[in-house]
C-alpha cells in the first residue's frame, strides 16, 4: 500500500505540474522522487519478481497522469461513437502511452543488475528521451506529454529553450529528480546539520541556476522593431454542425470579422483550420466562389494576404502517394488534404498540405494491422483512407517578401518541424487549429500554452486563429499579448514584429534527442552484453 501511494502521489504532482495549472510546473522537477523512492525499494527488496513489480508500479504511475491530464480526449471520441466504444478505444493510445513511458524506468531496473548506480541514471534519461523522440516520430505520433512541454506554463523559466527546444526541458526535469532524491537517501543516512545543508546545496543549485539565467534572458530580450499589423479571426462555428451550414454564407462571416478590424496597412488575415469548408479543386481555384469572395474583400486593403485553412483535393493521371484514392467517374485518382492556402490581391495562390496528422482521425496508423477501425473513426469526418501530406514544412511569402508559416492544429506541438518553417524563412508563426472537438477542458488551454514554446524557440511572434477554442498574439518572450475567449465570435488585431534571425535551436533542431537517442542504443547493447554475460565488453563500453 505504501508503494501504491508513493506512485499515486508522483502521478499527482505530475498532473499538478501540468499546463494549464498555473504557478506550479516547477513541481516537475520533483515530482518522480517518490517513484524513484519506490523503484529503489523494490530493488533493495529480498524478493523475487522485481522487474514485474517495477513494471506494474510505474505503469500505475503514469497511467494516471495521462488519464488526468489528456482525459479530455475522450470527450472527442464520446461525441462521435457509443461511450463503451470510446472507452475501449481511448485504452489504445493511454495504454501505448504507459507502456513507452514504463519501459525507461523498467530497464533502468536491469541495468542496475549490470552496471553501477550511477551510470544507470544515465541510461535511464537516455532511455525516456528516446522513448519521446520514438512517440514523436513513429506512425502514431502523439508527443502532447513530453516533460519538457511541462513548462508552457511558466515560459519564464524556460528561455533558454531557444537553445534547446523542449528536450532541454525534459533533461533538465529527469536530472533535478535524480539530484533530489539522492540528496534524499543522503540526507537519511546522516544526523549531522552541516552536511545535511552541504548535501542540499547541489540540487538546490542544480533547479536554480537555469531559472535565474531564464529570467535574466527573460527580461533582457528585446526585440528589433520590424512591424506589420496581422488580424486573427474567430468565427466559433460548431464543427459538429459546421458541414451542414452554407459554406458561402461562413466565407461571408470570416470576411465580415475581417474587415471589421481591418485597416490600411494591415498585411495579413489568418482565418482557422478548415475555415473554408468546401472542399476545393486546387487546379480549378481561380474559379471557386469562397476564392472570388476573399479576393473582392481583399481588393479593398492593397497589401493583404488571407492565410486560410481549407479542405482541398488534386487528381492525379497515376497513384502519385501512398494514400491517393481511385475514383471510378473520373477514373483518375485523388488525394484529399487538410490545407492551408495563401491568397493575395493578385492572380497566385499557395497552398501547403498538413503534415503531421492526427492518428485515427486524419491518417490511420499502422494501417495494415488497424484497417478494422476505420469505420469507427470515419465517424470524425476526415478521410478513413487517410489525408495526403507534404513531406516538409513550406513557406508562404507575400507580394511584399513576408515569410509566413502556416502551422495547422496538431503540427504546433512539433518543435523541429515548426522551426525547419523557420528555418526556411518564416518571419512569424501563424497557427490555424480547431479545438473546439475537446469540448470547454483543459486540452483547448494546453494547446494554446504550447504555442508559447514554439515563440520561445524561434523567437517568433505567433498569430494563432482558433475556429472554437482560443485565438491569440504571442510575442517572441512567449507572452499572450491578446487572447479571445472560450466560444465566442470575434477578431483579435496586433502589431507584430518580424524576426530574421535564427536561434541555435532552429539552426540545430532536436540535437539532446539525437544524443539522448544514442545513449539509449549504447544502454541497449550493455543490457544485451549482460545478458549474455559479456563483462569485458561492458567495460569497455563504458
Amino acid at each position: 500500500m505504501k508503494k501504491c501511494f508513493l506512485a499515486l502521489l508522483s502521478a499527482f504532482l505530475l498532473w499538478l505540474a501540468w499546463p494549464p495549472i498555473p504557478f506550479t510546473s516547477p513541481i516537475l522537477l520533483i515530482a518522480l522522487v517518490p517513484l524513484l523512492v519506490v523503484v529503489e525499494q523494490i530493488i533493495q527488496a529480498d524478493q523475487l519478481k522485481k522487474g514485474a513489480q517495477v513494471f506494474w508500479i510505474c505503469a500505475l504511475t503514469f497511467f494516471i497522469w495521462n488519464g488526468a491530464c489528456t482525459y479530455w480526449v475522450f470527450n472527442s471520441l464520446a461525441s462521435a461513437m457509443p461511450t463503451w466504444a470510446a472507452i475501449l478505444v481511448i485504452l489504445l493510445p493511454f495504454g501505448t502511452a504507459t507502456l513507452l513511458m514504463t519501459l525507461p524506468f523498467w530497464l533502468y531496473y536491469q541495468l542496475r543488475r549490470t552496471i553501477t548506480k550511477t551510470r544507470s541514471y544515465v541510461g535511464l534519461i537516455c532511455f525516456w528521451i528516446g522513448y519521446e523522440y520514438l512517440y514523436q516520430n513513429w506512425d502514431a505520433p502523439f508527443p502532447w506529454m513530453n516533460l519538457g512541454n511541462g513548462f508552457a506554463q511558466s515560459h519564464q523559466l524556460v528561455q533558454w529553450y531557444e537553445y534547446t527546444g523542449v528536450y532541454g526541458g525534459t533533461l533538465w526535469i529527469l536530472i533535478s529528480n535524480i539530484l533530489v532524491f539522492e540528496a534524499y537517501l543522503a540526507f537519511k543516512k546522516t544526523t549531522d546539520t552541516w552536511k545535511k545543508i552541504y548535501l542540499c546545496i547541489k540540487p538546490i543549485g542544480f533547479i536554480l541556476i537555469p531559472m535565474v539565467i531564464s529570467m535574466i534572458r527573460y527580461w533582457g530580450y528585446h526585440e528589433k522593431p520590424n512591424p506589420t499589423n496581422v488580424v486573427v479571426v474567430q468565427p466559433n462555428v460548431d464543427p459538429y454542425v459546421k458541414y451542414t451550414l452554407n459554406p458561402f454564407v461562413q466565407t461571408q462571416q470570416l470576411i465580415h470579422f475581417s474587415d471589421s478590424l481591418g485597416q490600411a496597412n494591415t498585411e495579413y488575415f489568418i482565418w482557422p483550420e478548415t475555415a473554408i469548408p468546401e472542399s476545393a479543386n486546387e487546379d480549378t481555384f481561380f474559379s471557386n466562389v469562397n476564392y472570388l469572395a476573399t479576393r473582392q474583400f481583399l481588393s479593398k486593403y492593397k497589401h493583404a494576404n488571407v492565410v486560410s485553412g481549407i479542405e482541398s483535393y488534386l487528381f492525379y493521371d497515376r497513384a502519385k502517394t501512398p494514400t491517393a484514392q481511385f475514383d471510378e467517374r473520373s477514373q483518375k485518382y485523388w488525394d484529399s488534404f487538410n490545407a492551408a492556402v495563401q491568397i493575395e490581391n493578385q492572380a497566385k495562390v499557395q497552398f501547403y498540405h498538413k503534415s503531421k496528422l492526427v492518428p485515427g482521425v486524419e491518417t490511420l496508423p499502422f494501417a495494415s494491422a488497424l484497417a478494422f477501425l476505420k469505420p469507427i473513426f470515419a465517424g470524425f469526418g476526415g478521410t478513413t483512407g487517410g489525408y495526403g501530406r507534404q513531406s516538409e514544412p513550406s513557406v508562404f511569402y507575400s507580394q511584399s517578401g513576408i515569410g509566413c508559416a502556416p502551422v495547422i492544429c496538431y503540427e504546433s506541438i512539433w518543435g523541429e518541424y515548426v522551426a525547419d518553417y523557420v528555418k526556411r524563412g518564416a518571419q512569424f508563426i501563424a497557427i490555424m487549429t480547431n479545438d473546439a472537438w475537446w469540448g470547454n477542458t483543459s486540452g483547448k488551454n494546453q494547446h494554446l500554452e504550447y504555442a508559447k514554446l514554439r515563440a520561445v524557440e524561434s523567437r517568433r511572434w505567433v498569430a494563432r486563429s482558433a475556429n472554437t477554442g482560443i485565438s491569440a498574439f504571442i510575442n517572441g518572450r512567449g507572452d499572450i499579448v491578446q487572447q479571445t475567449q472560450w466560444w465566442t465570435t470575434t477578431a483579435l488585431k496586433e502589431n507584430i514584429n518580424l524576426n530574421d534571425e535564427l536561434t541555435f535551436y532552429v539552426k540545430h533542431g532536436d540535437y539532446i534527442a539525437d544524443f539522448g537517442c544514442l545513449g539509449a542504443g549504447l544502454f541497449g547493447v550493455i543490457l544485451v552484453m549482460g545478458l549474455l554475460r559479456i563483462k569485458f565488453l561492458i567495460n569497455f563500453l563504458i
